[in-house]
């Protein structure tokens, strides 16, 4: 390959690293579990892992190459060779998946684009086990398709880092115990496995678009990774209303991004976001799939969101949005989805319909669910709403709060900021 690229500084070759490293996880242990079976997953996380060392490696005093995805899955399809090559015996003891792809051509076609895309859904829904609780589920597509941290899972369950380690290797366990094969399911089993895949990529997505990084409040490689995901989830089931939701509401925030930071990085709050630079194509998409959605009977918490994402790209301003029917669609939303974080969202919207002392009331009896503990948002918003009320004191009180409850330097410098102009 060429090597035309002189070398990057460190940090943005750390992240490029870190952007393959999303792009590419999962794609590699899809397709390297299609030739080693899952019961290798171990070894065919070490040989991931061991790839993406030696391209930070090779890199960092070299150069980086033109193709840089296509370098990584070269040096995968070798390692697995030489992996296949020096444990074949071990292997052919486990499962006959070593007997039946070892020869170097039937790997090769594993890794064509195609078949890299076919191992990507057949290793989604092999995570899917009934024998594995959903929240197990979770956890093991966020670890092994999407390359997730400990931390970043804790943070998108709203859960501890130790019970995220606990569900991983409780779930790996399972799998391997029960000689889980790559599979796509068919009939009602498919539908019941749907609901997990979804909500992983929800996940996902969620993660990058509110995302907890000490660098980045958008982490658009993890939002891009899992429209791509879905996208293709959308293909293979194009009578999946649920899919096709999913899909739509992505579209609809991922229109959005170029409006949420400034030139230098800073946080845009919604009000006060650049509506025309909206991309418009994207809203399109999104109403297109929101229209596909809804040809089923069958309604899904992501169609409703997906329908509160329409209204705000719909609306020309603040002041002309439908506030009360977007109230209405997060009381449903409740129903299908009684979390308190819906509830924060419903506090949220009354402050627009009954003002903000309903709003302060409602947040504050949020502040005893043990899963918004932690959660910065409560108190930058309830930070907010004393701000709008003139109430200086309390306002400082919770920005400080939400402060020492997050990680992402973006948001820490927007709270650092609203503080300092409250004292000042």
């Amino acid at each position: 390959m060429s090597q035309a690229d002189p070398t990057p500084h460190k940090n943005e070759l750390n992240t490029l690293v870190d952007h393959l490293f999303r792009k590419q996880y999962g794609k590699m242990v899809s397709v390297l579990t299609s030739i080693f079976g899952f019961q290798q997953i171990e070894a065919v996380e070490d040989i991931v892992q061991d790839t993406l060392l030696e391209a930070f490696n090779h890199w960092s005093y070299g150069s980086v190459p033109d193709n840089p995805e296509g370098w990584l899955m070269q040096v995968a399809k070798n390692k697995s060779l030489n992996y296949l090559k020096r444990e074949k015996n071990k292997l052919r003891v486990y499962s006959d998946h070593a007997e039946n792809t070892s020869s170097e051509s039937r790997i090769n076609q594993l890794f064509l684009d195609t078949e890299i895309e076919d191992s990507m859904l057949r290793m989604i829904f092999a995570c899917c086990q009934p024998i594995i609780s959903k929240e197990d589920q979770v956890a093991i597509i966020l670890k092994t398709l999407c390359g997730f941290g400990s931390k970043e899972i804790a943070s998108a369950l709203l859960i501890g880092e130790e019970a995220v380690n606990k569900r991983i290797y409780r779930a790996k366990q399972q799998i391997i115990g029960e000689n889980i094969q790559l599979q796509v399911p068919i009939g009602q089993e498919l539908n019941q496995k749907l609901e997990v895949v979804c909500t992983s990529l929800y996940l996902l997505f969620n993660e990058g678009y509110n995302s907890d990084h000490p660098e980045h409040l958008i982490r658009k490689d993890l939002c891009l990774e899992a429209m791509r995901l879905c996208k293709l989830l959308t293909s293979h089931f194009r009578k999946s209303t649920k899919v096709h939701a999913l899909m739509a509401l992505m579209c609809f925030h991922v229109a959005r991004f170029e409006s949420r930071q400034d030139e230098k990085g800073a946080i845009i709050i919604f009000e006060e976001q650049d509506r025309s630079t909206w991309n418009k194509e994207l809203i399109q998409s999104g109403f297109y799939y929101l229209s596909e959605a809804a040809k089923g009977e069958a309604l899904s918490a992501f169609h409703i969101e997906a329908s509160i994402a329409a209204q705000h790209c719909r609306a020309k301003d603040m002041d002309s949005t439908n506030w009360k029917f977007i109230h209405t669609l997060y009381e449903m939303l409740y129903e299908y989805k009684p979390t308190p974080v819906i509830k924060l969202n419903l506090a949220i919207i009354s402050s627009k319909i009954h003002g903000l002392d309903m709003a302060i009331e409602q947040l504050l009896k949020l502040r005893n669910e043990k899963k918004l503990q932690r959660y910065y948002l409560l108190y930058a918003t309830l930070g907010e709403f004393y701000r709008q009320k003139k109430q200086e004191k309390a306002a400082i009180e919770n920005f400080t709060k939400a402060l020492s409850l997050t990680s992402s330097g973006k948001a820490k410098s927007f709270l650092q900021e609203k503080i300092e102009m409250l004292k000042g």
